[in-house]
């Protein structure tokens, strides 16, 4: 199959309608994406990604009015994070209606909705008449893709149309949040919208309910606690200490701002020289790839500090690291 890179949304319209699937351009991540509304569609999508069928999918809106399409009940809290952060990255966990496909749910009563910033998306998604599922657009467990390149890179001949919308914005996956308890939010992923915010918006006590979600299987898209794998191994620590446990190896490293000095034949990657931690997040899917590209054997990186967005930094790179233990094997 030869697949066409462009900016044509009428396009990538007609393909979707059609049952095929599009890459679309989102300020997370770039996602696969295909008719929520049609399981063969669905069914696509877990058969190009390789990704296994328990994992939920999120639909993409175009607007936070049409959430109630799909959503059964959606509590003030909802409403209120929404009037403040949508089209934004953040996914409410919301009970789904019938006309939601458990395929795309993976059983689970609720179903996953986010409306994307980005303008191409929305501008896309104003033209069809139902909701788009879109993982992110690359292997399962493999680094997400930021860029038409990286989605050329991972699936290039198998699917028709790229929709290329520049570098992804934010660069990390949206915020799930759920309502099951009243008064309260739950927070069941880090990701482009920082725990704070939540809090400072809703006014609601934000509880992590992350351990137990995948304890007993993933509640929503991207909660598992290996994913986001680099080929090279990767360790997290105290990166100098790190670099000297691999003599011999090809090493690179990833930073928050500053550079170390005295590591001879250690790649330094810093993801933000100023000290922006929604400029690392925006940059650190594109340097583990680069990372992969240049063919290095391992990757050792920081800790991020736990403000704004570096929760969510350091949820990707233990995820990844996650994927290298003995015992876990890369899917």
């Amino acid at each position: 199959m030869y697949t066409e890179t462009g900016t044509d949304i009428q396009r990538a319209a007609t393909l979707l309608r059609q049952g095929a699937l599009v890459a679309i351009p989102t300020e997370t991540v770039y996602g696969l994406a295909g008719n929520g509304l049609n399981p063969a569609a669905v069914s696509e999508i877990f058969a190009v990604k390789e990704r296994p069928f328990f994992n939920p999918l999120i639909l993409h809106i175009p607007d936070w009015q049409s959430a109630s399409l799909y959503a059964a009940a959606i509590p003030e809290a909802a409403h209120k994070l929404a009037a403040a952060l949508c089209p934004g990255p953040l996914t409410f966990l919301l009970p789904k209606k019938e006309i939601v496909p458990d395929l795309v749910t993976a059983g689970s009563p609720l179903v996953a909705l986010r409306v994307p910033a980005h303008p191409l998306t929305r501008s896309l998604l104003s033209l069809l008449d139902f909701p788009l599922a879109a993982p992110s657009a690359n292997p399962f467990g493999y680094v997400s893709p930021t860029s038409a390149q990286h989605v050329i890179d991972n699936l290039g001949r198998k699917i028709p149309y790229i929709l290329d919308g520049g570098p992804s914005s934010v660069g990390v996956e949206s915020t799930i949040v759920g309502f099951e308890e009243p008064g309260k939010i739950q927070l069941y992923r880090l990701g482009g919208i920082a725990v704070e915010t939540l809090s400072a918006i809703s006014g609601a006590e934000v509880t992590d309910v992350r351990s137990h979600a995948v304890a007993s299987g993933p509640q929503g898209p991207g909660m598992l606690k290996s994913h986001y794998a680099t080929h090279a191994a990767l360790y997290i620590g105290n990166v100098r200490e790190l670099a000297l446990q691999f003599p011999h190896q090809r090493i690179a490293s990833i930073q928050f701002r500053d550079t170390y000095p005295g590591l001879p034949g250690v790649r330094q990657f810093v993801l933000s020289p100023s000290g922006s931690l929604n400029e690392a997040a925006a940059q650190l899917f594109a340097v583990m790839r680069a990372i992969d590209d240049a063919g290095f054997d391992v990757i050792v990186a920081e800790h991020f500090p736990e403000t704004g967005l570096g929760p969510a930094i350091n949820d990707r790179l233990n995820r990844a690291q996650a994927m290298h233990k003995p015992g876990t094997r890369l899917s």
